[in-house]
């Protein structure tokens, strides 16, 4: 299975590569959005996980940082599903 990945410039010019985990479009926000990961942890063990505006007719578009409350709550919103559902999909598959 092929991944979806992308790089980008840290802000020390260094290439990192993340992975695509999933892109949506709200109706609610009307934009599109990214999200992905460098497979880095924080403080707690949890893998890290970013989320960007972007255009996806726009192959070569900067991501845009998330300026609204509102829009991270969808993102939020979408997350917290994503992980019950495969939460729940491991406790079924035992």
């Amino acid at each position: 299975m092929k991944k979806n990945t992308f790089s980008m410039l840290d802000e020390n010019g260094n290439e990192k590569i993340f992975d695509v985990l999933f892109t949506f479009e709200s109706e609610e926000t009307n934009k599109n959005y990214i999200v992905y990961t460098d497979n880095s942890k924080d403080e707690e063990g949890n893998i890290q996980v970013f989320a960007s505006v972007y255009n996806p007719d726009d192959k070569k578009s900067k991501l845009e940082a998330i300026e609204t409350e509102k829009e991270w709550k969808v993102i939020e919103t979408i997350l917290n599903t994503l992980q019950e559902e495969l939460k729940n999909k491991a406790d079924d598959a035992e």
